[in-house]
């Protein structure tokens, strides 16, 4: 609908606009999200193709340059011939034709309103918050240093080092902040993975050293000591000219993060190009409304794909996009639907979100423990993880063999 009806986040009319961050996460090929990524790839997924092709140094992380990517994407669906884009609100959900809702976690109030009526459900709500962006150039090298979490990957994050008792002066300046509060009606609670930082501060004075500030893994040099607490910056263009606070996501005024954020030693003149803000993402109750092949319960012709699906992450909404377009044509063509095997990442995921507990249920990332456990149990966690790694990749290529001979 951008650009005739923006949003509270979105700054362009780009398809694929990144705003929460511009890593896609770990690419490692025995990690959740590198699977993931592995069985998306084997499936031909367009987004992938074009973060390949937009690629920035993160490290272990896949991240893109943003405008490039999304210019990128928007490129190659505006030269698909068999692709018609509409520039306005939808308002309502089409009827007797087969269907897909990806409208995101940014879904404009009319059409969350028809999603109401059709689904029966009540909808439900979490925040979403966006972290603050620096130039590098405004970081002071003298204090910051160049390294990747226990020298996985190339050094390509900055790391801003805390002594305690600089550490103890950023915490208290950060609990005592002046809060944005969001409407009354939206306070239901945060999704864990995007808890804005002062709200995770107050849980408890060393939540932030246990979560965005950790310090393992992170020394300046083998000899020196630990830093009490490590703020990391990546890279968020190609060209290395903006770097995002990682896990810094905030609902604090502007002049409030300007103020508090310019105490991490690094930060003091740092010159901010974005803002953190706070949004409302929405979800559907997909265990109560969706099938393993994300088809509607009650019309086997609407299909749900992307966040609004309850999965959360770039790449898991993308993979569940694949499912759905995959799903959608064979409905069209008179075929069941398929379904993935659930000892891939893809399955595990689609399951989880159409089967978890209906009263209780918030997105979910990839992750391992998704996966069903192997036939005989493997103590060492590196291990298990590298035998979950193959035994899917096994089966996705058998899988996606059938399917690209159905077509």
């Amino acid at each position: 609908m951008r650009p005739e009806k923006p949003t509270p986040v979105h700054r362009t009319s780009q398809l694929a606009e990144l705003v929460c961050s511009n890593s896609f996460k770990s690419d490692l090929e025995n990690s959740a999200q590198g699977l993931l990524k592995r069985e998306m790839r084997a499936l031909g997924s367009l987004l992938l193709e074009c973060a390949d092709k937009t690629r920035v140094p993160a490290g272990s992380a896949l991240a893109v340059d943003r405008d490039l990517f999304s210019s990128l994407v928007s490129e190659r669906i505006m030269a698909e011939p068999l692709i018609e884009v509409v520039r306005e609100e939808v308002s309502q959900i089409p009827q007797g034709e087969i269907t897909i809702i990806a409208t995101g976690p940014l879904t404009s109030d009319r059409l969350g309103q028809e999603l109401q009526k059709l689904t029966g459900e009540e909808h439900l709500y979490f925040y979403d918050a966006v972290a603050p962006s620096v130039t590098a150039e405004s970081l002071d090298k003298s204090i910051i240093f160049k390294a990747s979490r226990y020298g996985k990957g190339t050094d390509d994050y900055y790391n801003c080092p805390m002594s305690q008792e600089e550490y103890a002066t950023f915490y208290e300046e950060l609990v005592k902040a002046d809060i944005k509060e969001g409407h009354s009606i939206d306070k239901k609670h945060f999704f864990d993975a995007c808890v804005p930082v002062e709200v995770l501060a107050r849980r408890d004075k060393d939540t932030l050293r246990f979560g965005p500030l950790r310090p393992v893994g992170l020394r300046q040099n083998k000899e020196g000591p630990r830093p009490y607490a490590v703020l990391q910056l990546r890279q968020e263009d190609m060209e290395g000219r903006i770097y995002g606070l990682v896990g810094f996501q905030t609902r604090l005024r502007w002049g409030e993060q300007d103020r508090i954020f310019r105490l991490i030693p690094g930060l003091e003149k740092a010159e901010f190009v974005r803002y953190g803000v706070m949004h409302r993402n929405t979800y559907i109750n997909s265990p109560a409304v969706l099938t393993p092949g994300l088809q509607y319960k009650h019309d086997p012709g609407i299909f749900f794909a992307g966040q609004i699906s309850g999965v959360e992450g770039y790449m898991e909404s993308a993979a569940t996009g694949i499912v759905a377009g995959i799903n959608a044509l064979r409905v069209l063509e008179g075929k069941s639907p398929l379904i993935f095997p659930e000892t891939t990442m893809i399955g595990a995921l689609i399951k989880f979100i159409t089967t978890a507990d209906a009263n209780n249920f918030q997105p979910i990332n990839a992750n391992f423990g998704l996966i069903p456990p192997l036939a005989e149990p493997i103590r060492d966690k590196k291990t298990r993880y590298q035998f979950y790694v193959n035994r899917a990749l096994e089966e996705m290529d058998k899988f996606s063999e059938l399917f690209f001979k159905s077509l």
